[in-house]
């Protein structure tokens, strides 16, 4: 999600927009105000401790939403509010009504969504999240399936959803030397099965542990590359790594840190496969980025992986969770050297098709139509 504002903030200010980004401030020395690049600013909040969970965010939403309005109330040339995830939609709902702007909402993941693939979320954003729905003026989507998910779990009226995908920043993500590229991230030799994203339980990087199992193979490693998040995630870890251990995997598993945004091109390019094994995905930048970069990806055929992996040409879709299931396909990759080329060439061409730039462009109509619209009412 931080990607994704930074990058469609970026391709806005490109496109010659304007938009000031609100984050709560995790950091006393950070400035109240940073200019990122002409027509794009981003605004550090005061609201509750630096340090506070994630799971606590909910009880400072109000004391956020007064800064952004303390700065809005100075500069009030601002045509809208896009809200993203569901805390910002709940400060966004409120600011709606306060400041009579229309609200846009894009919500990243959804709740009852999850809920469905075993990952339940609290009531209450649940209920936050329809209340949400019910005023906002548009919800982006980021492809068919999130659109389906919010008529289908939430109710939503169809007329005010937009399907507006991420993009991928090409300059960065783009196909190169995999041997440049293992020897940047101290990998060898050998096969190397990649796995990028947070370590929690929906993520299922156990699954892909697992599917290294099953390959069979001594020489193929997995790399894992993310840090634990959320209120499982540092079980999780833990729970990954003993999956390693009891199926003797610990030397051929890496697990890596979280990494600058572009350095991630250098461990896409090391790779032979992706896997991502999630329970559900809203969209799945790290499979359109793993495309723009020529790597297969072999991932869960769930949410907007279903749209980004041509299932057969670009790589595999899973259905079903069957470590057994992604090992058969990984092997046809590592072991037909045209099929991988085959993939890698049509993942790279496929990628063209997502750019910022299209996305910002997208964005910037749809918000020159909303200016036009009475205003939805919830109350």
């Amino acid at each position: 999600m931080n990607v994704y504002v930074r990058q469609l903030a970026s391709a806005l200010s490109q496109a010659g927009g304007r938009s000031t980004v609100f984050t709560r401030r995790v950091d006393a020395d950070l400035p109240t105000v940073v200019d990122v690049e002409p027509g794009f600013r981003v605004v550090h909040v005061e609201a509750g401790a630096h340090d506070l969970p994630k799971e606590d965010l909910l009880a400072v939403v109000d004391e956020f939403a007064d800064g952004v309005a303390d700065y809005l109330a100075v500069y009030p040339d601002h045509d809208g509010i896009l809200a993203n995830y569901w805390l910002s939609g709940v400060a966004g709902h409120r600011l709606k009504h306060e400041l009579n702007l229309p609200l846009i909402t894009t919500f990243h993941t959804l709740a009852r969504v999850k809920a469905e693939t075993g990952d339940p979320e609290p009531l209450r954003r649940v209920e936050a999240e329809t209340a949400v729905v019910g005023c906002s003026d548009l919800m982006l989507a980021n492809g068919p399936e999130e659109a389906d998910q919010l008529v289908e779990f939430y109710r939503a009226d169809p007329n005010r959803i937009e399907i507006v995908p991420p993009g991928v920043d090409h300059a960065f993500f783009t196909p190169g030397s995999q041997a440049v590229a293992r020897r940047a991230t101290g990998l060898g030799s050998g096969p190397v099965l990649l796995f990028a994203g947070r370590i929690q339980p929906l993520k299922g990087v156990d699954v892909a542990v697992r599917a290294l199992a099953e390959l069979g193979r001594d020489d193929a490693r997995l790399v894992v590359v993310g840090g634990a998040s959320g209120s499982d995630g540092s079980d999780e870890e833990r729970r990954v790594r003993e999956v390693a251990a009891t199926h003797g995997l610990v030397d051929r598993v890496r697990f890596v840190p979280p990494q600058p945004h572009h350095s991630l091109a250098y461990w896409y390019r090391a790779a032979d496969v992706v896997v991502m094994p999630s329970r559900s995905e809203s969209f799945g930048l790290v499979a359109l980025e793993a495309a723009a970069c020529g790597i297969p990806v072999v991932a869960a055929a769930v949410g907007g992986l279903r749209s980004l992996v041509d299932d057969g040409q670009t790589g595999y879709l899973i259905e079903g969770r069957d470590p057994v299931d992604y090992a058969v396909q990984v092997a046809r990759i590592l072991d037909d050297p045209v099929v991988a080329s085959r993939m890698s060439v049509a993942a790279t061409e496929r990628s063209w098709s997502y750019t910022w730039s299209a996305t910002a462009a997208r964005l910037r109509r749809i918000c020159d139509d909303l200016t036009s619209r009475t205003l939805v009412d919830c109350a």
